[in-house]
């Protein structure tokens, strides 16, 4: 992909995210959502931390590395930190502070040479990995958004990036079990939401992954129980990268309660 059309759809990603929690009123920012502890202004405010700390990764790399070195120490801990502090924040501070941090992260992301890597918590990115990875998690947390408000979101041709990305990621998903990566290729066929079709990998492997590609990327950002997904496996390796697959960064998680969303 390239950059610039990474980051139009990931503009486009915040903006919608951006309308529906703008006319929330002050009280609704607490609603809970599906993540254990965690409000809409939680997810806001996560999605404004890490835009800032991917703009330090760039921006500052000393920042970043002392980010990296108290995260490292309280993975879980750490994260969970930062959303309560942007959370506790007012609204009409909270979000100017997303949209300010988002906003200078893409200006940022721009001027990043080609061919160099930007540090982060997992594996070191280029800025066209990074935009991709922003917009996963900015549709992942806006998915708890929107679950949590219980409003309905129809997905988007934007869901490719994150397709694309949980194929990409799917030997750091074993490494975060601490388990060895096939050898064998895999071939990941999608439906996607205009009804045509999204493919990666070897067309002739035989582990093979089917599906809409909205049950995909919801099972790869663990936002759904796999038993809720028409996702399908053909082949053991395939079958059991369904069982770790993680597009995002950082530790395993919890994932969803089989039937949580009727």
């Amino acid at each position: 992909m390239d950059l610039d059309e990474v980051l139009a759809d990931l503009w486009a990603e915040n903006a919608e995210l951006d309308m529906v929690v703008a006319g929330l009123a002050a009280d609704t920012w607490t609603t809970p959502t599906p993540a254990e502890g965690w409000s809409v202004a939680h997810q806001i405010a996560h999605l404004a931390w890490t835009d800032e700390a991917a703009l330090s990764a760039i921006t500052d790399q000393d920042e970043f590395q002392a980010t990296l070195r108290k995260a490292s120490a309280d993975p879980a801990g750490y994260v969970d930190k930062g959303a309560a502090e942007g959370a506790a924040l007012p609204t009409d501070q909270l979000l100017p502070y997303w949209r300010e941090t988002r906003a200078e992260l893409a200006e940022a992301l721009k001027q990043v040479r080609a061919g160099e890597k930007i540090a982060w918590f997992g594996p070191p990115m280029s800025a066209t990995s990074m935009a991709t990875a922003r917009l996963m998690e900015t549709w992942a947390h806006g998915q708890d958004v929107y679950d949590g408000l219980g409003v309905s979101r129809p997905p988007s041709s934007r869901l490719r990036h994150v397709a694309h990305l949980a194929v990409r990621t799917r030997d750091f998903s074993y490494l975060l079990h601490d388990r060895k990566p096939p050898a064998a290729p895999f071939h990941v066929e999608l439906t996607a939401p205009d009804g045509t079709t999204w493919s990666y990998g070897d067309a002739t492997a035989d582990q093979r992954v089917t599906g809409p590609a909205l049950d995909f990327c919801l099972l790869a950002t663990q936002r759904r129980h796999r038993d809720d997904l028409a996702v399908e496996a053909a082949g053991a390796d395939a079958e059991e990268w369904l069982g770790i697959i993680q597009a995002f960064a950082g530790l395993p998680g919890k994932g969803r309660v089989a039937g949580q969303f009727g």
